[in-house]
């Protein structure tokens, strides 16, 4: 596993670590077809691997309007979060990548967390597009993310879509 990436780093070195850090899950993922297990290993490999990574997590489509959280790392995230809410929520509807600076501007954030201070979080479509899930990235400091996170998590978002199109809803 890579040492963690600071917040202050360069967007070379940040996109530079994003390609180790996907290389990583591509070789760990390459025999695997347990779709937790996918989600599981994405989580870890990339919570570990960046500083401002608070908290990081899946939160899968399971019935219609409401996303469950799925495995994850960081303190306690929010159980079940309807489409009509937050952060997560509007990733869900919008089927775009939300990019957040400061959470406390956002209309309808949810608190999971009192320590956030910004997010992104990337939807996850199947090879249909259809809506898998949402990868939820929280951090503490304020305009943590940036495009080039946005860039690199979409790109491996929709490497994990496609390995993993078949979830199964609860």
């Amino acid at each position: 596993m890579l040492d963690a990436l600071p917040l202050n780093a360069d967007a070379a070195s940040k996109r530079a670590h994003y390609s180790a850090v996907f290389d990583s899950i591509k070789a760990l993922l390459e025999n695997e077809s347990d779709w937790v297990a996918g989600m599981a290993t994405v989580v870890c490999e990339l919570h570990q691997s960046f500083g401002y990574y608070h908290w990081t997590g899946f939160y899968r489509v399971v019935r219609d309007q409401h996303l469950k959280i799925g495995p994850y790392q960081g303190t306690h995230g929010c159980i079940d979060i309807p489409l009509a809410r937050g952060v997560c929520g509007a990733a869900a509807r919008t089927g775009k990548t939300q990019l957040v600076p400061d959470v406390e501007a956002f209309p309808g954030h949810i608190a999971c967390s009192s320590s956030t201070q910004s997010e992104i979080v990337v939807p996850v479509f199947n090879p249909q597009g259809e809506l898998l899930a949402v990868f939820d990235v929280d951090s503490n400091d304020l305009a943590a993310f940036d495009e080039v996170d946005q860039e690199q998590l979409e790109e491996i978002m929709a490497y994990y879509g496609q390995r993993f199109p078949g979830m199964p809803r609860a």
